[in-house]
C-alpha cells in the first residue's frame, strides 16, 4: 500500500477486504506464534488451528469486540453480513461469518495503515486464547 493513501468504506467490498485480511491476520498468526523461537512445523500447525481457522476467530471475535470502536464495529458487521457463495465445511455458519468479518476488519487496518492497531487488537485476542481452544 502506498504511503498516504486513503481509505473509503465505498472503494472496497467487504469480500475483498476479507480477502486481503485473511492473509494479514495469518502472518500475524505466523509471527506470533514463532515469537518464542524456533520450534517444529507441526506444532506451529496445532497451535494456529486455534487462532486462524473460522471456530478460533469466532472466539477471537467475542473477545475483541467490545474493545472495537464505532467505524470498526461497522465495518466489522459489513463482513459478518456479506454474502458469500460458499462457506466453511468445517465450521458453522455462524462461525464462518464472524470469521469473514473479523478478516474483514483486519483487511480494513492493512488498507488503512492501521497496522498497529491491528498488532494491538491481535495480541490482545490470542491472549485470551487458552489451550483448548476457548478464551479465557
Amino acid at each position: 500500500m502506498e504511503a498516504g493513501m486513503t481509505f473509503h468504506r465505498g472503494d472496497y467490498s467487504p469480500l475483498v477486504l476479507a480477502y486481503l485480511g485473511d492473509s494479514f491476520f495469518e502472518t500475524l498468526a505466523r509471527a506470533y506464534l514463532i515469537g518464542n523461537g524456533d520450534c517444529k512445523t507441526s506444532d506451529l500447525n496445532q497451535a494456529s488451528k486455534k487462532i486462524v481457522t473460522a471456530a478460533g476467530q469466532s472466539r477471537i471475535v467475542e473477545s475483541i469486540l467490545p474493545l472495537l470502536n464505532e467505524e470498526e464495529t461497522a465495518i466489522f458487521k459489513s463482513g459478518r453480513n456479506a454474502k458469500s457463495a460458499h462457506h466453511s465445511k468445517s465450521a458453522s455458519i455462524l462461525d464462518y461469518r464472524r470469521a469473514t468479518g473479523l478478516e474483514c476488519l483486519y483487511g480494513y487496518f492493512w488498507i488503512s495503515g492501521q497496522t498497529e492497531r491491528a498488532k494491538e487488537l491481535f495480541e490482545l485476542s490470542v491472549k485470551g486464547v487458552n489451550d483448548d481452544g476457548g478464551i479465557e
